[in-house]
């Protein structure tokens, strides 16, 4: 048949791309109290600002009844897993250790994305696209360490508490000063989450993200991704501002950040990925 190309939910692809790829998706969970949601599974409203809301990856178990199925599908072509960051998160620890249990090394080769949201996602397109080429597995592995390794991810926030509450920023990021009269534009680097600036203004920290995406996509051919949370409109004007300055982007992808990573960025974050051509 064909490599089969498996993520988890964290990744937010949109469900045509997912469909007609034929990717195979882990769902990850929400913990709302004592109930575990899966992430694009089970429907409920979740209070994002909530402290009694937090997330956990999947088990292995989980990970592995997938790989398995994928291995099956592939017709012993093989699987290649691209997860969120081992520094975000210990899904890929997980899907490590299912590999381990399946004696699959051969055959399942996971890939740490070093992001997380769509710098998961677009690695996994690519990766799938490749693989819908006939590619052999050692190609489509090469292709998705490729792309994680040239993605940048910029996130606009309007508060860091649940990201320190969660882990989730490194020790360098945990000063903020006032984040009453800061907006604070955070980036992605080898799988942590940092700060990258403290900017006063919403207006001018918008003007930092699209400034420092289009940076990034080193000129004509790059791939791009918006994602927001509950700031549609804000995402739209900066998807609309990329289109203007990279006017030969060879793809652009804006849609919301999942329920696991929306837990720990808040209503009103928008973020940027760029994978340079």
């Amino acid at each position: 048949m064909a490599v089969v190309v498996v993520t988890d939910s964290s990744a937010s692809l949109p469900a045509d791309l997912v469909d007609e790829l034929a990717i195979a998706v882990v769902p990850l969970h929400v913990l709302v109290g004592d109930q575990a949601i899966r992430e694009g599974i089970d429907a409920v409203d979740i209070d994002y600002g909530s402290d009694a809301v937090s997330t956990s990856g999947a088990s292995p178990g989980e990970l592995r009844a997938v790989y398995e199925q994928a291995l099956t599908r592939s017709d012993g072509d093989g699987v290649v897993a691209v997860h969120l960051s081992r520094q975000l998160s210990g899904t890929w620890e997980a899907g490590r250790q299912a590999v381990r249990e399946m004696a699959a090394e051969d055959r399942v080769h996971l890939v740490d994305s070093l992001g997380a949201g769509l710098a998961t996602g677009l690695p996994v397109l690519a990766a799938a696209r490749r693989a819908k080429t006939g590619a052999p597995l050692a190609e489509v592995y090469a292709t998705a360490v490729s792309a994680s390794r040239e993605a940048r991810t910029f996130i606009l926030v309007n508060r860091t508490e649940q990201l320190r509450r969660g882990g989730r920023l490194s020790a360098a990021a945990s000063f903020f000063g006032s984040e009453l009269v800061t907006k604070p534009l955070l980036q992605i680097v080898e799988g942590r989450l940092e700060l990258r600036e403290k900017v006063r203004t919403r207006s001018k920290a918008y003007a930092k993200l699209v400034a420092a995406a289009v940076e990034s996509a080193h000129g004509a051919g790059a791939t791009v991704a918006v994602q927001h949370l509950g700031a549609e409109d804000a995402a739209n004007t900066v998807a609309g501002q990329l289109r203007e300055k990279l006017p030969d982007l060879r793809e652009l992808i804006v849609t919301e950040f999942g329920p696991t990573l929306a837990v720990h960025l808040g209503v009103g974050a928008v973020g940027v990925v760029v994978i340079p051509a």
